[in-house]
């Protein structure tokens, strides 16, 4: 028996819970597949997820085909939730992309291809809903192959298109060797071979010869070495099957378990090495207790082991394991190699963390959140209540970011777009019994240095109440390189402590830069250090007021770094989004002067036949606004789709300020009253 941890994706609304449930239902876990509109889908757990009738948290469900074990995650197809497929990704043996028969590919569906075919993750394609009106087989195998991949190969046929008895004819297609023979050296000559003894043709063949060569080609070739060929490839990711069913009706299914089982590779890993894995999810248990979802690479964890997590150097003891099976999940004494499994008692794990060894460092697939909204409690509502509530939605997230304004005594949330805060707000309503609204939804802006720029602060009497000379230099860097810390003064100058505690302080500081956003990209070296040596009375211990400590360094590293990136100045940017529309030409005229109003910048314009289709930059603030106009500007045939592309300089109107939540060291008598207000207190 071996095992494969398969991931279920696709754009909202393509079916893929629904075809969960019909797996499910296929190879005998339940005896009915539950519907996503009437609320009883074994996947969709949350209450939210039943009214809203969409997934929101990735889940786990575990089936058998014959020696296969799958342990199948559905994921969420809205794009507001794509952090949490971004957390399965990592731990996927393959996959399976849904696409509507109907609305055909979608432009989550090609951001989702994208990145699975970056990432090597081999993948079968089901065309759902085969039993709807207006589906389509040729016209979506068409889009599949100019808008996903040219490397597809279709596993059959459909009869009864578009009506209930719509049903699927499994058989390779007459062009599939086409595909197989560019990557494999053997079928090409065959290919060849076929083609110059039957057609007489070269190498310049049309599309209509190429296929009659290869089913001439493959009529003398065994369907075992055919389909030894499409196996290799596939689980290559060189080759993505094609099937079609209806997830409603069951149509195609058979033949898709069929693949998953044949096509997709197993699980890799040794038992016996050392052990290795990655959290993809963590949820609170009934009790409040973390439960922390978890992919094994290598190794066997048992119950008891204390294993080592996070980059931190954090270590826990797992309390108790359980692992999935026959769509349940049951408690076991060990999890090995190749397996997922829910594990109890390790109360500091963050989604992310490495456990045992790390493979390697995590990679974001998908860009951060670009917006915030600040949360405003109702009426009654506890702030610290909703503090703690937050900060546990924000451990199920993490690339959900909180920041809380002391001052101010608020608390702002990242988001993807406005589905994700009705999902937050409905989420705190009905888990924490708290009543929220939010302000309007701002974009969050990063600042960049403008050019060099230095500062120091002395250890002198009387110049601040710090024991510490600090003296930091700023450069710009490259564009997506973040921020880096150096030395210009020797390691053994003074205690690592020191230089640890400036470090640090420099990184929380960038936090907010001059107008307040994220300072990165920048160089930040340390140029000046030098502190007071302990220092004790006679016959009496450690003196506190006559000799430095960590504090010292990190109360004046901010005043000296604010001052450096005052005299180099920062210029703020704007995230934008690359977008490509697709619209009927003759709204043209209606579309352009939106488009410049919201300040997009078409950069290229094709015209198909009937259709025009732009693609350029757009503010990411602009773009709900636009998604809200663009059915009445194109009569509802509009096809949008925009992706996180890059920062850009604000060149209008007035600098966005963010308002400060630290000491504030961009005023110097104001900070050190905070500050050391702070330590008096």
């Amino acid at each position: 028996m071996h095992l494969l941890n398969l991931g279920i994706l696709a754009h909202v609304d393509a079916g893929k819970t629904s075809l969960t449930e019909r797996l499910l239902h296929s190879v005998g876990v339940i005896d009915e597949p539950g519907r996503v509109d009437a609320g009883n889908t074994r996947t969709d757990t949350l209450a939210l997820e039943r009214q809203r009738g969409i997934t929101i948290k990735s889940a786990v469900v575990s089936f058998a085909i014959d020696d296969v074990t799958v342990n199948l995650i559905d994921t969420p197809g809205h794009p507001d939730f794509i952090a949490e497929v971004e957390r399965v990704l990592g731990v996927l043996d393959g996959a399976v992309l849904v696409v509507s028969a109907v609305e055909g590919v979608q432009a989550q569906t090609r951001v989702l291809m994208r990145t699975l075919q970056r990432l090597r993750i081999p993948t079968l394609l089901f065309v759902n809903k085969i039993d709807r009106r207006g589906a389509r087989y040729d016209g979506v195998l068409r889009e599949i192959c100019q808008r996903l991949t040219p490397e597809v190969v279709p596993m059959g046929t459909v009869g009864g298109l578009g009506t209930p008895d719509a049903h699927f004819v499994p058989g390779l297609a007459a062009t599939a060797l086409d595909v197989l023979a560019d990557h494999d050296d053997e079928l090409l000559a065959a290919y060849v071979e076929g083609s110059d003894a039957s057609l007489g043709v070269g190498s310049a063949m049309s599309h209509t010869t190429r296929g009659a060569a290869s089913h001439t080609a493959r009529g003398g070739m065994s369907h075992d070495t055919l389909h030894a060929a499409l196996t290799t490839q596939t689980r290559q990711a060189l080759v993505h099957p094609v099937h079609f069913g209806s997830a409603i009706t069951g149509a195609g299914v058979n033949a898709l378990v069929t693949g998953i089982k044949e096509l997709l590779p197993p699980a890799d890993g040794d038992p016996d090495g050392p052990v290795s894995g990655t959290v993809f999810k963590v949820e609170r248990g009934p009790a409040g207790e973390k439960v922390a979802y978890a992919r094994m690479f290598s190794g066997t964890l048992r119950t008891r082991d204390r294993i080592p997590f996070g980059e931190a150097g954090a270590e826990g003891r797992v309390t108790a394991i359980s692992v999935f099976d026959h769509g349940t999940d049951v408690r076991a004494d060990a999890v090995p190699a190749g397996r997922i499994a829910r594990l109890w008692g390790l109360t500091d794990i963050r989604i992310g963390d490495a456990l045992g060894e790390p493979r390697t460092a995590h990679e974001h697939f998908f860009a951060a959140p670009t917006l915030e909204t600040v949360v405003v409690p109702g009426p009654g509502v506890d702030t610290r209540k909703l503090h703690l509530a937050l900060t546990q939605l924000a451990e199920q997230d993490p690339l959900i970011d909180l920041r809380h304004d002391e001052v101010r005594q608020e608390t702002s949330v990242s988001l993807y777009g406005e589905v994700q805060k009705e999902v937050v707000q409905a989420t705190l309503a009905e888990e924490f019994g708290l009543d929220v609204t939010f302000r309007e939804t701002t974009v969050i802006c990063i600042e960049r240095p403008s050019g060099p720029g230095a500062a120091v602060e002395f250890n002198k009497k009387g110049a601040n109440p710090f024991l510490a000379t600090v003296g930091l230099r700023v450069d710009p860097a490259p564009a997506g390189s973040g921020v880096r810390f150096r030395l210009e003064v020797e390691l053994g100058a003074m205690p690592y402590a020191f230089f640890k505690a400036v470090e640090d302080t420099v990184r929380e500081t960038l936090g907010q830069g001059l107008h307040g956003w994220q300072v990165t990209d920048c160089t930040v070296t340390m140029t000046h250090s030098g502190y007071s040596p302990r220092q004790s009375h006679a016959h009496q211990g450690f003196d506190k007021s006559m000799s430095s400590t960590g504090y010292d360094f990190r109360g004046v590293t901010p005043l000296v770094l604010i001052e450096a990136l005052r005299r180099a100045g920062t210029r703020v940017y704007e995230p934008m989004h690359r977008f490509r529309l697709e619209a009927p030409a003759d709204t043209l005229g209606a579309l352009l002067p939106v488009l410049a109003a919201l300040r997009a910048v078409p950069q290229t314009t094709e015209t198909q036949g009937a259709a025009c289709v732009l693609e350029g930059a757009i503010p990411a603030g602009r773009v709900h606004e636009l998604e809200q106009r663009l059915p009445g500007l194109t009569r509802g045939e509009g096809e949008w789709e925009s992706a996180f592309d890059h920062y850009a300089p604000i060149t209008y109107g007035t600098v966005p300020e963010r308002p400060r939540t630290d000491h504030n060291p961009l005023n110097r008598k104001e900070y050190l009253l905070n500050v050391t207000r702070r330590v008096g207190s």
